[in-house]
């Protein structure tokens, strides 16, 4: 496996790159990052799949990342856990993702969001 810390850094970019404009309105970036098999439990209770994507994308979001974190299940399976702040909603989500490494790059195969009522 990758060295913890830049493993740690790349998966963060990953993770920060699927908040920007670019990558979300781009089915095609999305999927680049995104698992064939890529699922998702949004904050909403809504749940997501890869198929389900239309070419215009997820929707722009104004949002923060801290408090990333990564824990390795396996060599080439590694769950990340963060805080999210919707600068829009001013609400905080916790955030899961797991990530295998396929394909010769990390892709992300499940997110989940659950909303909460603090920062800490």
């Amino acid at each position: 496996m990758e060295n913890n810390n830049l493993l740690k850094e790349h998966l963060r970019k990953l993770e920060e790159m699927l908040l920007t404009p670019d990558i979300r309105t781009s089915a095609t970036e999305l999927s680049n990052i995104l698992a064939d098999n890529f699922f998702e439990i949004g904050s909403s209770g809504k749940i997501l799949h890869k198929d389900g994507i239309a070419p215009e994308g997820i929707g722009v979001v104004n949002m923060q990342l801290s408090e990333f974190e990564i824990h390795p299940l396996s060599d080439e399976i590694i769950l990340t856990t963060y805080r999210i702040f919707n600068k829009e909603t001013q609400q905080y989500t916790l955030r899961s993702s797991i990530w295998k490494y396929m394909e010769n790059r990390w892709q992300m195969v499940f997110h989940q969001g659950t909303k909460t009522d603090s920062s800490t």
